[in-house]
């Protein structure tokens, strides 16, 4: 069997980032409801109840989600609160700060209380990996329609108010945190030497980058034009997603109900982003995603530049639009170079790491942590780690053996 491996430390330098990713989610919220009392004040009461609508909404989803959480997790994990008092913290809206908070303090002890127990690190690294999830969740719930909403309001009144600027600069703080934060929070599971690399960093940030900006374009001009297509396309589209992710058999959550509930969020996230939810090749799945979005954003483009009037005082964007396509194809460009020579597989296949688990005979044999707490571990994360990062037989059998002994110590 293979030796037994500490969970990854967290130190000063976590608990710093930690504090400034709770720090970008509160100056987030106050952002957006800056903006809403702004469409307000301004006689706007109608975008006011849809920035809220959506504060609201995406805040629901993800307080259900964490809540669901904490309902299956060992009792050992749960936070030292009576049930009935993170019940109402959750039913105000407060469980997902509630969790950030829960954290940083048990990071402080982790690093200023000499808590050096491999136990009290499992313990973090598993409070940080939920939180990187629902941080997820909440930015493409929430901060994704609201960058749509704030760049179809600036087009149209083709000003930009303070409020609008702040919340632009911090939804796109979030998608960046989020987005990176669930991409090393997943590469944690493997072991230290596939850590993620700052250059990785910066290529995996830049192909979500410049796949995500040409959707909130094309999405924005459609609504100049038909404010309320938007409210047709949206539910099609997602229903679509829905479906696709019912259809791949996506397992993570404990029961059948808040499992749909993870689908239904992720339906979201595909609206704007690839989100990988099942194992096994992602490349046939990857290439039906992106044509269907290249298919519908080129749509919803065309459709604006077919029906706008020639004296259409937005002719300045004709050349932004223009941009669109070859943005996005540098996305996928930066997406083939990620996953050809910077993603985790690469160093798996230098080293000879195969198993005989595909259609083509060789999988990639990346090695997980194999951890010596494995109740402490978030089995939950961990199979979405799996789906990201191809797992050999022999490592699939010691993460199967850790699952038992877990489920034999409960």
């Amino acid at each position: 069997m293979a030796p037994r491996a500490a969970p990854p430390r967290f130190g000063p330098l976590q608990l710093a980032l930690a504090a400034a990713g709770a720090a970008a989610a509160a100056l987030d919220v106050c952002a957006d409801g800056w903006v809403a009392a702004e469409y307000a004040r301004n006689g706007r009461p109608g975008r006011a109840a849809l920035a809220l609508g959506l504060l609201v909404a995406a805040s629901v989803a993800t307080q259900a989600c964490s809540w669901f959480w904490i309902r299956s997790d060992p009792p050992a994990l749960r936070p030292d609160l009576h049930p009935w008092l993170l019940a109402a913290l959750h039913l105000l809206q407060l469980g997902f700060l509630f969790r950030c908070l829960h954290a940083l303090k048990v990071g402080w002890k982790v690093c200023w209380a000499k808590a050096e127990e491999e136990e009290e690190q499992s313990r973090m690294a598993f409070l940080s990996h939920d939180i990187s999830m629902l941080r997820l969740f909440e930015t493409f719930l929430e901060n994704t329609p609201q960058l749509t909403l704030l760049l179809y309001v600036i087009l149209q009144t083709n000003k930009a108010e303070p409020s609008q600027g702040l919340g632009i600069c911090t939804a796109f703080l979030c998608v960046a945190w989020s987005l990176l934060d669930y991409h090393q929070s997943l590469r944690s599971f493997l072991q230290d030497k596939y850590e993620l690399s700052l250059g990785s960093s910066v290529v995996y940030f830049l192909w979500n980058f410049f796949l995500i900006c040409p959707r909130i374009l094309a999405v924005a001009l459609f609504a100049l034009l038909w404010p309320y297509g938007v409210a047709v396309h949206f539910p099609l589209v997602w229903l679509a997603m829905f479906l696709w992710v019912s259809l791949q058999g996506t397992d993570f959550m404990e029961s059948p109900g808040p499992e749909q509930l993870y689908r239904a969020m992720v339906a979201v996230i595909l609206y704007f982003s690839w989100f990988n939810v099942a194992q096994g090749r992602t490349l046939y799945r990857s290439i039906i995603y992106h044509g269907f979005i290249l298919v519908d954003s080129a749509l919803l483009v065309l459709s604006w530049l077919w029906c706008r009037s020639p004296s259409d005082e937005h002719a300045y964007l004709i050349p932004v639009v223009a941009a669109a396509l070859p943005c996005y194809l540098l996305g996928l460009a930066l997406r083939v170079t990620y996953y050809k020579w910077l993603h985790p597989n690469v160093r798996a296949q230098q080293e000879g790491g195969y198993d005989e688990v595909d259609a083509n005979g060789r999988s990639n044999g990346l090695e997980f942590r194999s951890l010596s707490v494995p109740d402490l571990v978030n089995r939950r994360m961990q199979r979405l780690a799996q789906t990201q990062f191809p797992i050999s037989r022999p490592a699939a059998q010691r993460f199967l053996n850790g699952a038992t002994a877990a489920e034999s110590a409960v």
